[in-house]
């Protein structure tokens, strides 16, 4: 189902003004794009994006004011459609009272703010984006390991909160343990972060809940991070071929994205979070441009290349 926001979320959260028609508040908003309808008060309708918010500025108000009363009245009927949530008018202006009056006919809301509209329309953005953003909710936990968002998968009891533990210990920072709700943004981006619930918190068998910051101090936790390599962990199968060399690239699918995987069997003397640790060092490293699998396997052809040749 796709996400909506209600027009007086938007009045609250701003603190806007409601100038005209209060009994539309319950529009919904269903994109985060704003429209400035320069070329509708122009009278150009042709392509006119009426699922928009419309945010009226000075420039949108001083064009009105060269056109007639039926010509605003006119404007105002078509801009106000059933489907366009509201209208904002910016910088405190006065609101023309063609607009009030159509408003006031067809409970369309229109609202002000004080602020400048560039810093009003990027605000709002924004805010619409994190709001209608697509998210999931999965389990696993997410740490900050040197930087990376790293998100540790794996069955029930495989040991994600133990190596999550471990690794808090050894100085990086937990996000989120056992659900983890992600969020991605309009560049395909993904983000992080712990239910509101059990923020902060770790579970152990044996031990319960662990309240991660009150144990190790604010520095070991924070409240969201950028998803860029998921870990899976998977019990130790002896008949499957694991990757030696680390040529070969996996990725995940996070809602709509592609992040890199690795997958790390688990047995019996593994120390996971110094593995995890060197995966994090080793995923930057690539990001700089440096692959010791490959360059590796480039001077093992060189070598054998060069016997061929003797």
């Amino acid at each position: 189902m796709a996400k909506k926001v209600r027009v007086s979320e938007l009045v609250q959260q701003f603190q806007l003004e409601v100038v005209a028609g209060a009994d539309g508040l319950r529009r919904m908003i269903q994109t985060d794009d704003l429209n400035r309808p320069g070329l509708e008060v122009a009278g150009y309708f042709e392509y006119y994006p009426l699922e928009r918010a419309q945010i009226f500025g000075k420039t949108e108000l001083a064009f009105l004011e060269t056109l007639t009363s039926a010509e605003r009245l006119e404007r105002m009927q078509r801009i106000c459609t059933d489907e366009t949530p509201c209208i904002i008018v910016t910088r405190g202006l006065d609101v023309p009272s063609e607009l009030i009056e159509v408003a006031g006919e067809k409970n369309f809301p229109v609202l002000r703010s004080g602020l400048a509209t560039t810093i009003l329309q990027s605000r709002i953005t924004n805010y619409l984006e994190k709001k209608l953003a697509p998210t999931a909710t999965i389990h696993g936990v997410l740490v900050d390991v040197y930087g990376v968002g790293m998100l540790i998968t794996g069955g029930s009891g495989i040991g994600k909160s133990e190596t999550a533990l471990e690794l808090v210990k050894r100085g990086h920072r937990l996000v989120a343990d056992d659900a983890v709700e992600i969020r991605q943004t309009a560049d395909n981006l993904l983000y992080g972060s712990a239910p509101e619930l059990i923020q902060h918190l770790l579970e152990i068998r044996g031990l319960g809940i662990l309240n991660v910051m009150t144990l190790f101090g604010a520095g070991a936790v924070r409240t969201s991070k950028q998803i860029t390599l998921v870990i899976k962990l998977e019990n130790w199968q002896p008949e499957k071929q694991y990757d030696r060399l680390g040529l070969d690239e996996e990725t995940t699918k996070l809602i709509e994205a592609e992040v890199p995987l690795v997958t790390v069997p688990v047995r019996p003397g593994r120390n996971l979070a110094v593995i995890l640790e060197v995966a994090a060092m080793n995923f930057r490293l690539k990001r700089m441009g440096y692959n010791a699998a490959l360059q590796f396997t480039n001077k093992l052809t060189e070598a054998i290349a060069d016997e061929d040749y003797e």
